[in-house]
């Protein structure tokens, strides 16, 4: 195998295919990348640990055709160091020479006959807008829990009616919930998923840049128990979790007796204040009045902080507590200038959503539910 490919190209279509690649692999070559070149001018990378596979195509001028196995994370590091000239690849008995100017590598090759044979290309169930997509599951992954108690709450649960997508994540303290409309291929669509959050998050940064990812649900997927997206010449899939995902959507409370509505942005900045005393696992306390709202934490004989904010209350007057990185993590997700916060009593989920002016209506289609902390006293 021989070709010489721009080294931005490389550097930039290795990291995406060994990003996910296991560091302890079970077996030595699921930490390889698979490289073909192909005489049509086209160099394709692909990794896949039996869990995640990734894909991508890019142009290359190949002298020789071929196929060899590297170290996929050694490849990525050596790639984005070298000097931005062009490197050439070449095999050479059983080892991979990498050079760029007066670089010069020497790679082990990998045997590829023991490779996994990739999971086949998903065929798309639908289109979705690239930033909206990446905006809605980066609002939504906040809530997945990160412990492995649960490993069904480590998921994104992705359901698919029509034209309407909803996202939906928690760990039992908050759940976050977002709908969005995608082009689906048949308007009958119905489909439910539970993607790892984590995963999911990272494919939708890595792909987002692009106008429009490609969704594949089902057995369109390439195989059952797998999800696929594509955009340009990038492809991935991953296996989705199993399970029944519990009956989250009965936590949003059904009547609201307050609400406020606050500027995001400063109610940030003094939360983010106030925390500095808050001891590990104490809460905020919130108290809502006519005009305001006064955040607070330490008690007794610690050290205390508190602020006022301004904020348009309509209803009683409150005084609730939150973990304040929870209430931080959810004001940081609703992306507008303003958040509103609707509550039913102090000791019920309260339910975060953003609008764009003080004055106008509240934008449902994110909607982040916290769940509140008990006073001590």
């Amino acid at each position: 195998m021989k070709f010489r490919v721009e080294r931005e190209v490389l550097a930039d279509a290795v990291t995406w295919v060994a990003r996910g690649l296991p560091a302890r692999p079970p077996v030595p070559v699921l930490a390889g990348v698979l490289i073909e070149a192909s005489a049509d001018g086209t160099l394709t990378l692909s990794a896949f640990d039996y869990e995640v596979s990734a894909k991508v195509t890019v142009p290359a001028d190949v002298a020789e055709p071929g196929t060899v196995l590297v170290l996929g994370r050694l490849l990525a590091d050596i790639s984005r160091n070298l000097p931005n000239r062009p490197i050439d690849v070449t095999t050479e008995g059983n080892k991979v020479a990498v050079t760029c100017g007066s670089s010069r590598f020497s790679l082990l090759m990998m045997p590829s006959e023991d490779y996994p044979t990739l999971p086949t290309s998903p065929e798309p169930t639908g289109t979705i807008a690239g930033d909206v997509f990446t905006q809605a599951v980066a609002q939504v992954s906040i809530a997945a829990d990160r412990g492995d108690t649960l490993p069904i709450l480590t998921g994104v649960r992705v359901e698919i009616d029509g034209e309407k997508m909803t996202l939906l994540a928690t760990d039992r303290y908050r759940l976050a919930m977002r709908e969005l409309t995608w082009n689906p291929e048949a308007t009958d669509a119905s489909y439910v998923a539970l993607v790892p959050a984590r995963t999911l998050s990272e494919t939708a940064k890595a792909l987002g840049a692009a106008g429009s990812i490609d969704v594949a649900l089902g057995s369109s997927a390439g195989g059952e128990g797998l999800v696929g997206f594509e955009a340009g010449q990038r492809r991935t899939t991953t296996r989705l979790l199993d399970g029944e995902y519990p009956k989250v959507t009965s936590i949003f409370p059904t009547s609201v007796e307050s609400e406020a509505v606050i500027t995001t942005a400063e109610l940030v900045e003094a939360v983010k204040r106030v925390s500095l005393v808050a001891e590990r696992n104490t809460p905020v306390r919130l108290r809502f009045t006519e005009g305001q709202v006064t955040i607070e934490a330490g008690t007794g004989d610690d050290a205390q902080a508190s602020e006022a904010v301004e904020a348009t209350l309509t209803g009683p007057e409150i005084e609730i507590a939150f973990n304040p990185q929870f209430l931080l993590d959810g004001l940081g997700a609703v992306g507008t200038e303003f958040a509103r916060l609707s509550f039913t009593q102090s000791s019920r989920p309260a339910v975060l959503s953003g609008q764009a002016k003080v004055d106008s209506e509240a934008d449902t289609s994110y909607r982040y539910v916290l769940m509140p902390v008990r006073f001590a006293s």
